[in-house]
């Protein structure tokens, strides 16, 4: 079927008058009531750990904690000092020294940094010591892998093995077998907790991760979630980016091109369904909190380095004057999550000013959106730095989770802490002199084991009704999740999360239109 041409100029007419109508602006678009496209242009495992299936020694990706013990001395590999020396090979326990990072270079060749930075090195004649500050051929190793037990070759194709004097030496120059108990080793995964972008691409290779990553941005947003939020009430996304966006279609190895596209897309959906969008840099240069979600290689913390900070600043830019005069921008979160233990606050100060006015250089209007520190740090901290003069706002990141504070709270306490712990902050940053307020993430989740339905309602309704009292809004983490109760979408379906109305949305007239879009689309 399709409809006749007049149907579609009065379609068209309609629409435009939707869209001059109820247009937002900063008087009649209220609060922010928002949800995270989370996992989606940042790659989080635990979101989709699907997306990790396909890739070959998958249990040994970029970051992995290993530690490595001779089956022949019974002795663990330790980098004395964390580093800076010849290896030995002498614990009877394992510990920081004795556990080493994975940088992963193919399914079968990899370098090994030690608690300290320095990675293992075969430089010096046959002694492997830890000393080499970056890592090149001569700090690449070849594993042949038989379960937990492991040969660790040079490219050169001799084999390390242990001495009876506990060096550890790359003189074994014949094929060992693995009853060649001196060149044999047993490998423990210590930790293997990065499943970001950097590992997903790393581990699948070039073109492979391009495969599964248009696949994946394809898929797992689409034009029906949007649709799907505003008819829920909601009138914003929070769209995590990474820097490497700011470089598409061609991006530093090992990224994968394409976010911009997506990006581009989300922002035409959001026109459609009458939604505003924030872009949130959620993964910076160097990764400024060591996570996953920053897509950090093993969980360094390198953004404050000033190469990274400028670099970042850059995307900033980039940001800022492709999308400043899109209708459906509402801002620009200019880091997210900032580690306390890391970042300094005279640095994030600094950058987050100097943020402030590229955004400024493009857009009057635009909100600026500075994230608190993750980790000790009160977000007053932003208040009383002067960041910047008109449409300012600071994140707040509320989860009843990540702390052992959480961990033996009952439902009825987890409750009362929204009451009598996040309402009072909420109301003080309220009324400080300095940037509106939003709660950019959190979770109808808990510690809580085998709550009910209506305990879930409860907790989330008293979310709702305090996040609701924040200046600027809030914004639900996230949009879909392997992880039920962090999924908005199975959370509303299935009555776990109630509240909100479509009919308080300023842009419900153009929803409709957005609806009618989206009919004929299909029809036609």
């Amino acid at each position: 079927m399709r409809l006749p041409r007049s149907g579609l100029f009065v379609f068209g007419v309609l629409l435009s008058a939707f869209r001059l109508a109820h247009s937002s602006t900063d008087n009649d678009f209220a609060k922010v009531r928002a949800v995270n496209l989370g996992g989606w242009l940042v790659v989080e495992g635990w979101i989709k750990p699907s997306l990790f299936d396909g890739i070959p020694n998958g249990d040994m990706l970029d970051g992995t904690q290993v530690q490595l013990k001779s089956v022949g001395l019974q002795k663990y590999l330790s980098a004395g000092d964390g580093g800076g020396g010849n290896l030995t090979v002498d614990r009877d326990a394992a510990s920081s020294w004795e556990t080493f990072k994975l940088w992963r270079i193919s399914m079968n060749e990899f370098q090994f940094r030690c608690f300290n930075g320095q990675f293992l090195t075969a430089s010096d004649g046959d002694v492997i010591s830890a000393t080499a500050d970056s890592p090149g051929d001569s700090e690449t190793f070849y594993i042949e892998r038989n379960n937990t037990l492991l040969h660790i070759k040079l490219l050169n194709g001799s084999y390390l093995q242990v001495t009876d004097n506990n060096q550890l030496t790359s003189n074994y120059t014949s094929q060992p077998g693995w009853d060649d108990d001196m060149a044999t080793f047993e490998m423990t995964i210590v930790a293997n907790n990065l499943h970001g972008d950097y590992q997903l691409a790393n581990g699948y290779g070039p073109e492979q991760a391009k495969s599964v990553l248009t696949e994946h941005r394809k898929n797992f947003v689409s034009r029906s979630d949007f649709l799907f939020m505003a008819q829920k009430g909601i009138n914003a996304a929070r769209i995590p980016v990474g820097w490497w966006i700011a470089y598409d279609p061609d991006p530093p190895a090992p990224f994968i091109g394409g976010s911009l596209n997506a990006l581009d897309r989300a922002f035409y959906w959001a026109q459609i369904y009458g939604l505003k969008c924030i872009i949130d840099l959620h993964a910076a240069p160097g990764s400024q909190n060591g996570m996953e979600h920053s897509a950090s290689r093993d969980g360094s913390v390198d953004w404050p380095l000033e190469a990274n900070i400028q670099k970042t600043l850059d995307v900033i830019n980039f940001l800022a004057q492709r999308y400043a005069d899109n209708p459906c921008l509402l801002g620009i979160e200019l880091l997210n999550e900032p580690s306390a233990a890391a970042v300094p606050l005279d640095t994030l100060v600094s950058y987050y000013k100097t943020g402030y006015q590229i955004v400024r250089s493009y857009s009057d209007t635009a909100y600026v959106i500075f994230c608190q520190r993750i980790g000790n740090a009160d977000p007053m901290e932003l208040y009383q730095a002067y960041l910047g003069a008109t449409n300012t706002v600071v994140d707040l990141h509320y989860y009843n989770l990540f702390d052992p504070y959480f961990e033996k709270l009952n439902a009825t306490e987890n409750i009362q802490f929204i009451y009598k712990n996040r309402l009072p902050q909420v109301q003080s940053l309220n009324s400080a002199n300095g940037p509106l307020v939003f709660i950019g993430e959190w979770v109808n989740e808990w510690n809580v084991t085998n709550a009910s339905q209506v305990q879930y309602q409860l907790f989330g309704n008293a979310q709702l009704e305090v996040y609701g009292e924040a200046s600027f809004g809030w914004s639900y983490w996230t949009l879909k999740c392997n992880s039920v109760h962090w999924d908005y979408e199975w959370n509303i379906k299935n009555r776990y999360l109630i509240g909100g109305s479509l009919l308080i949305s300023p842009s419900y007239m153009l929803l409709v239109a957005g609806c009618l879009m989206h009919l004929f689309s299909i029809l036609t």
